[in-house]
């Protein structure tokens, strides 16, 4: 055991026992991985909503369903979540009543059927990607801690070997291990709190937005369901 009276952290660091070092490490890696995915999907998040508040602006505004048709397939990409929906929509609406070649032909249900089934395809599909490394943030909440726990447990077990040579056991022989060892618990919460709130806060935003696309959705569907008629 290094026993020194440094207790700077990049000393408790640097003196810790190698496999707490590797604990550390890996720990470092998963927080900056976790605050990677933290910035990208805040940006995500809100661009989302951005886009669909324009978006509603935009279709309430009353204007032409086929013009904002084309408008949204020029650019997906940048278009927004709520517009590729409606473009998957409007898209298979219009695809269904062509295929019927005359009005007294249509079948009403069938077309309508088909652009409900493409907007919530593609409601899956914007959902899936919203929702995409919200597990990983999940997943560093739940086990960061435990694997600092598991950093500590074998640092004080170190610490506590490293006693068995010495005379007399003093406060000042057994603190600075005990404090390395307590370096990996800290760099474990240091790494789930964060992760934590990251993983509520997206998940409260997404499912807000999902309520958002869902009513859009349904009240698409009674648009189309009148021009059917």
């Amino acid at each position: 055991m290094n026993v020194t009276q440094d207790l700077s952290f990049l000393s408790l660091i640097t003196n810790a026992h190698l496999i707490v070092q590797l604990i550390m490490a890996l720990l470092f890696g998963i927080s900056l991985t976790s605050w990677t995915y933290i910035f990208r999907k805040m940006y995500a998040v809100r661009a989302a909503r951005r886009q669909t508040i324009e978006f509603e602006k935009t279709f309430w505004a009353g204007g032409n369903l086929h013009a904002l048709h084309q408008n949204a397939g020029k650019d997906r990409a940048n278009s927004g979540a709520l517009a590729r929906i409606f473009e998957a929509g409007m898209g298979e609406f219009i695809k269904g009543k062509a295929s019927y070649g005359s009005r007294d032909a249509l079948d009403v249900g069938a077309v309508l059927d088909g652009a409900r089934r493409a907007m919530r395809a593609a409601f899956q599909r914007e959902m899936d990607a919203l929702e995409s490394h919200l597990a990983f943030l999940a997943s560093v909440g739940s086990v960061s801690p435990y694997i600092g726990l598991l950093g500590t447990v074998w640092g004080i077990m170190n610490a506590f070997r490293g006693l068995a040579n010495v005379q007399q056991a003093t406060l000042a022989a057994v603190a600075p291990g005990i404090a390395e060892a307590l370096i990996a618990t800290a760099i474990g919460l240091f790494a789930a709190i964060p992760a934590v709130v990251a993983y509520n806060r997206f998940s409260h935003d997404i499912d807000r937005l999902a309520i958002r696309f869902e009513s859009f959705v349904e009240e698409f569907s009674n648009i189309l369901q009148r021009q059917s008629r």
